[in-house]
């Protein structure tokens, strides 16, 4: 269990690291490329859809090839969708959503499908969450180093780095390829029926379901502050440095955020009151970002941001284990992928949606208030007890 919980933690981690560098260098590729800020929230639409094609479709493919090696194509595909980036300029953009986004949309699925098979049931709160502090610990990496390699070394050669690390870590995992997928399956084939089954099955069952909402808006807003906080911090003034810093620092908070939770959820409470408390902590704390304004202490936007880091950026271990506990046997990364789903359609829909009220007020904290209404109907719903069968 040790072995595969640190072998998918460092996956998720470079993947959580090419996924966030476009929007921590995000005002230098718009001054060079000359594109329009909003277009940031159209690149993060285009990678939400292919992430939901992803991740609908690749339960088969686990089943066929094993979780390891689907973790080794995630890591081999967001390379190439990131390398493109500093060759073909805004079309090498494009490329990087469709390859990067569809490859990188895996990695979630093959881990849960690993440690699904081979962590106890009631330490999978924790251990997921533990696991799942891989995505903070990418955003704090790539807050932190992205600017700084980019003002070293050009954009371009931030991006290159970074694929570069994400190609060689894939061939680090090769050794332990034959011990950890025993499970699978090679008579198991694709077919495009698999993606109706995905969705079919998370939809019939009530506590699927309801996991698939709570999903679609926490991943929403999740991919919202990921793609626009920096540049709405610089928008208020600050230096792309000084953003990138306070956007690490904040969600650096997420990492024992994220442990907590599962710790709370394995122990203490139902996973199903901790999503309620996450929701509702999201929904205020992102509804206060966007009255963000000059004025504003920096001591009182980082308050702010850290409780929005430690709901939005840490729910995905209680409710990932929640996941795989209610899944058929056998079938954890086919059930997490379609429960994912609907997390990558309120990333599409996220950005998407912002980029559109940016584009027509000029406000960056309008869609921050817009995202708060599904997150609270969310929390809402999970504070109420579940009806009796």
């Amino acid at each position: 269990m040790l072995g595969a919980t640190v072998a998918m933690f460092l996956q998720q981690t470079f993947v959580s690291i090419g996924r966030v560098m476009p929007a921590v260098i995000a005002p230098l590729i718009i001054a060079d490329l000359r594109i329009d800020p909003a277009m940031l929230g159209v690149y993060y639409g285009i990678n939400a859809f292919c992430s939901l094609i992803g991740q609908m479709g690749c339960g088969s493919f686990i089943v066929r090839y094993g979780a390891w090696r689907m973790s080794q194509v995630a890591l081999v595909m967001l390379a190439f969708g990131i390398a493109a980036t500093a060759f073909f300029g805004v079309w090498g953009f494009v490329l990087s959503a469709i390859i990067g986004g569809s490859g990188a949309a895996v990695s979630t699925p093959t881990s849960s499908h690993l440690l699904g098979r081979v962590t106890p049931r009631r330490l999978a709160p924790l251990v997921f969450s533990i696991k799942q502090t891989a995505v903070p610990a990418g955003l704090l990496f790539g807050g932190f180093l992205g600017a700084w390699m980019a003002e070293a070394w050009t954009w371009q050669g931030a991006m290159l780095i970074i694929a570069g690390a994400c190609l060689l870590f894939s061939l680090a995992l090769q050794p332990w390829r034959a011990r950890f997928d025993t499970d699978r399956d090679p008579s198991r084939a694709f077919h495009f029926s698999d993606f109706h089954r995905t969705i079919t099955a998370v939809m019939k069952a009530k506590d699927l379901r309801s996991l698939s909402f709570a999903c679609f808006a926490f991943n929403g807003i999740q991919q919202v502050f990921t793609a626009y906080f920096v540049t709405y911090l610089t928008h208020l003034g600050y230096s792309l440095v000084t953003a990138g810093f306070i956007f690490s620092t904040v969600v650096a908070i997420a990492v024992p955020g994220r442990v907590l939770w599962g710790w709370l959820g394995s122990f203490y409470l139902s996973p199903r009151v901790v999503m309620a408390g996450l929701a509702l902590g999201m929904a205020a704390s992102v509804a206060a970002t966007g009255f963000f304004t000059e004025g504003w202490p920096l001591v009182l936007i980082g308050a702010v941001a850290t409780v929005l880091s430690a709901t939005a950026m840490s729910w995905h271990g209680i409710l990932l284990s929640e996941t795989a506990r209610l899944a058929p046997e056998g079938s954890a990364g086919p059930v997490t992928g379609g429960v994912l789903s609907f997390g990558q359609m309120g990333a599409l829909l996220g950005p998407i949606v912002y980029s559109g009220l940016l584009g027509l007020t000029g406000d960056y904290g309008v869609g921050f208030i817009v995202c708060a209404i599904p997150a609270l109907w969310v929390g809402i719903v999970l504070a109420r007890p579940p009806k009796a069968a």
